[in-house]
């Protein structure tokens, strides 16, 4: 896709972590950004900052997300570029000992279910929102492209570890979202991708540095190279990236600085 400026862009989660370093570096590059988060309050602080507008979504919400990309494309026309950031999820073991009573308790399936919402239906809801709006667009190249969706995956859908059932299972989803979702599109010129970050300085790992800096420092150091969490600019520029080379199409990439992650 080339960059023309004036192009428009949705990003999720856009208040911070990966969607704030996204929206930021899609702004740089010319594009009008429109940020979707639940957080109202840094959400129009950090689009002030780059010159976006900010619309309170919630994306286990349909009519949350169909007004908040309603009210985006009022305001700078059709996205090209959507980047799926935002999720909501849970932790658990699929069973648990419960030292009380001294038999195992189960992840009640509610629980799972709200992290399926969170994560796996919230990623097809905003991916194929958006497809439907993209598809009604002009092509904006020889190639007859009409827009690029990327979607927020996690090295956890390959190296899920204990209690990260509902997560890791879940980004497993989105990664298998990918490939149907980008050959069922592939006649309308819209390409679909997703990331897999690693370990990523974002505020709740921030969070953890403050509150048990040796554990920070031993996440750190188990990174192989660089021996240091990943930089949300660094997923921002792989996002431009996937956008700019059209030939980025049905691939779940990893950005982890070649970790694996051990079972817990």
């Amino acid at each position: 896709m080339k960059f023309e400026h004036g192009l428009a862009a949705v990003v999720t989660g856009g208040a911070s972590g990966l969607g704030n370093a996204s929206a930021r570096a899609l702004a740089d590059v010319g594009f009008k950004v429109a940020i979707f988060d639940i957080n109202a309050e840094a959400g129009q602080a950090k689009a002030d900052a780059i010159g976006a507008t900010f619309h309170h979504v919630d994306i286990t919400d349909e009519q949350s997300v169909l007004d908040g990309f309603e009210a985006a494309r009022a305001a700078h026309g059709q996205e090209r570029v959507t980047v799926h950031c935002a999720m909501a999820s849970g932790r658990g073991k699929t069973l648990r000992y419960d030292k009380e009573t001294g038999t195992y308790a189960r992840l009640p399936t509610e629980e799972y279910e709200k992290g399926a919402q969170g994560i796996l239906v919230a990623s097809y809801r905003i991916a194929s929102i958006s497809a439907l709006g993209m598809a009604n667009a002009n092509p904006l190249g020889e190639d007859g492209e009409r827009g690029c969706i990327t979607l927020t995956s996690s090295a956890a859908a390959q190296d899920g570890q204990i209690g990260q059932v509902i997560y890791g299972s879940n980004k497993a989803g989105v990664n298998g979202l990918v490939l149907p979702m980008a050959r069922d599109l592939m006649d309308l010129g819209i390409r679909v991708n997703s990331i897999m970050p690693g370990i990523f300085a974002t505020p709740p790992m921030l969070g953890m540095k403050d509150r048990a800096p040796a554990m920070f420092d031993h996440l750190a150091a188990s990174v192989p190279f660089p021996k240091r969490l990943g930089n949300p600019e660094e997923f921002a520029s792989l996002v431009l990236e996937i956008a700019r080379n059209s030939y980025f199409n049905g691939q779940a990439i990893r950005l982890d600085g070649a970790i694996r992650m051990p079972p817990k």
